[in-house]
């Protein structure tokens, strides 16, 4: 079976619960969504040894006290996460968020993890970080069975991710995302600026909006937080809140653990405090320009 079919599997219902237990119940969020473009959408999932699995960008899972490795660039990290890695702003009020990335490429495993699948995901949302609730999209680059798949996505806990067909995407493409609160109605729309192909969603959601995040995550795989996937340093930019720059800091930031172990770590911000990178393993990343 091809990786994009496997994806397109589904298991029951009940896993819809099964994947953000850490974090608390998930209220219903979800009560719609009216595809605007073109694309069709259908649920994700992933092949495993003879059952596919839903893939979930579930909400922050919090990890150990935070801690700087020496040798690292100086990164005050305020928090920690067993699947986020980025930068999260808190507050109140939050309904328009916005960034911009480029696709990173997935890194060939070494010769014993070859057939080993893990994934990864980047993306930008607004709540999630104390809460159940997340509005989000992004892409994923993910290892599975022997080969790279990348695909767009949009989420609206408590459903599972909803990848956007047909928009293929590569490594290396220029990616936006924009989410925009309404009454009742939320925007998302995903444009991978390189090829000119946009797709733009309506959802109802009623979270707290109290944060506001641009993340790298290891995502929730049926009751598990994945593997995650040795990419590329991703480099956010442009970023957005509520119209304004983010005007993000080095507290904003945290870095993503298994156990006791950084396995994903994001640099400081960049001069304009709109953007920053994140590397795979515990060496937080350079700056990026602005």
């Amino acid at each position: 079976m091809e990786v994009g079919e496997a994806k397109l599997q589904s298991v029951g219902g009940d896993m819809r619960r099964l994947a953000t237990l850490r974090v608390g119940a998930l209220s219903a969020l979800m009560l719609g969504a009216v595809t605007l473009s073109a694309s069709t959408s259908a649920s994700a999932s992933v092949p495993g040894p003879g059952l596919a699995l839903q893939e979930w960008h579930a909400p922050r899972i919090p990890g150990p006290t935070p801690t700087t490795r020496p040798g690292a660039l100086a990164v005050i990290r305020e928090w920690s996460s067993k699947n986020w890695s980025g930068y999260a702003v808190t507050g109140t009020a939050f309904t328009q968020v916005t960034g911009t990335w480029r696709v990173p490429q997935v890194q060939v495993p070494r010769k014993r993890h070859y057939r080993k699948n893990t994934f990864s995901s980047s993306w930008v949302g607004i709540d999630g970080f104390g809460n159940g609730s997340l509005i989000q999209a992004g892409t994923e680059q993910d290892w599975v069975n022997g080969k790279p798949f990348y695909q767009a996505w949009w989420e609206v806990l408590p459903a599972p991710e909803t990848p956007i067909s047909p928009m293929p995407i590569r490594p290396g493409d220029e990616m936006t995302v924009s989410i925009t609160g309404g009454l009742p109605d939320w925007t998302i729309t995903v444009t991978d600026v390189t090829t000119s192909q946009s797709s733009t969603t309506l959802h109802r959601y009623s979270g707290p909006e109290t944060s506001a995040e641009w993340i790298q995550e290891a995502p929730t795989i049926g009751r598990h937080v994945a593997t995650l996937a040795a990419d590329a340093t991703v480099t956010f930019d442009g970023g957005t809140l509520n119209g304004a720059n983010p005007g993000l800091i080095d507290t904003d930031a945290g870095a993503m653990y298994k156990g006791r172990h950084t396995i994903s770590s994001p640099s400081v911000p960049d001069s304009d405090r709109d953007g920053f990178a994140v590397a795979y393993g515990a060496l937080a990343p350079s700056a990026p320009p602005s």
